[in-house]
């Protein structure tokens, strides 16, 4: 289950996240950067006035170096408390010596580490807050100016980040000027809670105050429950933790096509030994028969995201080396039929650096209570070209 963080700077922003429906409260001040913290008295107030009711949290501002001041501003926002304490750590400062300095505090009070995605940092960076007995980790952006989480790490390596948290028995968050259509391309990394500030205010500018409109909007994108029943063939729990919506579609509604064309990708693919130890560029055409949901799509909780088409594909190529270009095809089309609501796919992939035009197969895939599967036919765009993988 994936929860919803919304950053508020004091109590009357709290209380419009709060109606919204927010699982956990965050408070920062928006205007002394990334994670800038907010007043005590503010956070104090906030804490009286959730009492409970969600989890509350707060940002402590960036590590400077200095192992006292920074153990000396978690104590003081330990006082107030709140459930968790988020950190900020740039890989400029002392990791090590700054997390084994808050070891004691993470033996009582639940601390999170703050990572930035617009920094490097070195390969075991985690294992420094695990040894501490840090309760989470997170990844944010520090420059909100110049991107979103997004733009400096692809959807196909967010799963390799939350599973490393994962290994390491820590909570993962995901932040970083995420917006309305990130939401369904990042729960399929399970991530234990996505945050928000700028996607909940006026205009998208996370220095303006919480909309409840926008809050709603944000929420509503985010389940908040797993279906009780289970389909044949189809682990709902598993696909409501990924952020699809099983249940919701209605048939007599028909459905729509959505599609992914001329999406090529450098892919290490192929049976033969001159193919193996360099990439070659294949084509991707996708095109899904969706359930619709509504006659007036207006969000992106009505839809089903071409996004999600091309980040599964991604994730896919890079699991590494496939023999078969069929191989392909059909993790692509299994990838896809996963969300309840495609009742079809047809997934064509074309090797395109071994003859004049590409080589390659098309398969069209439906959904059923067997969930079975419909060969279409291997093709090659050109005559005598090699067929299959």
């Amino acid at each position: 289950m994936t929860l919803m963080l919304a950053s508020v700077r004091d109590r009357r922003e709290a209380e419009i996240a709060l109606q919204a429906g927010a699982d956990i409260i965050d408070l920062k001040d928006p205007a002394r950067g990334a994670l800038g913290a907010a007043d005590i008295r503010d956070i104090t107030d906030v804490v009286a006035f959730v009492a409970g009711k969600r989890l509350v949290s707060a940002a402590c501002g960036e590590f400077s170096g200095d192992p006292a001041a920074l153990r000396a501003k978690v104590e003081e926002i330990a006082a107030t408390g709140v459930d968790f304490i988020k950190i900020g750590f740039l890989p400029s400062s002392p990791i090590t010596e700054g997390a084994e300095a808050l070891a004691d505090i993470a033996g009582r009070k639940k601390l999170v580490a703050v990572l930035f995605a617009d920094h490097r940092y070195e390969e075991n960076v985690m294992t420094s807050f695990a040894r501490a007995g840090f309760y989470g980790i997170m990844l944010d952006t520090d420059d909100k100016s110049k991107g979103r989480l997004l733009d400096y790490m692809p959807p196909d390596h967010i799963p390799d980040f939350v599973a490393e948290g994962h290994r390491h028995g820590l909570m993962v968050g995901l932040a970083g000027s995420l917006e309305a259509p990130d939401i369904p391309r990042l729960l399929p990394a399970g991530p234990d809670y996505l945050g928000f500030r700028g996607a909940l205010c006026e205009g998208l500018a996370r220095k303006a105050a919480i909309d409840a409109e926008a809050a709603a909007k944000i929420r509503a994108l985010i389940p908040d429950e797993r279906p009780a029943e289970k389909s044949p063939g189809v682990d709902l729990n598993l696909l409501a933790a990924r952020g699809y919506f099983p249940g919701s579609a209605d048939e007599d509604l028909g459905t729509d096509q959505i599609f992914v064309r001329d999406f090529v990708l450098p892919v290490h693919i192929g049976a033969y030994s001159f193919e193996h130890g360099k990439p070659q560029k294949v084509r991707f055409d996708v095109t899904a028969d969706v359930l619709r949901v509504t006659r007036d799509p207006k969000d992106m909780h009505h839809i089903v995201s071409y996004d999600l088409i091309m980040d599964g594909i991604r994730a896919i190529v890079g699991r590494g080396h496939v023999d078969l270009v069929e191989t392909l095809a059909e993790q692509t089309a299994a990838f896809i039929l996963e969300n309840p609501r495609v009742a079809r796919v047809i997934v064509r992939a074309e090797k395109l650096e071994l003859g004049p035009g590409g080589v390659g197969v098309q398969i069209e895939r439906k959904r059923d209570s067997q969930r079975s599967s419909i060969p279409l036919r291997v093709v090659a765009s050109a005559d005598g070209g090699r067929k299959g993988g």
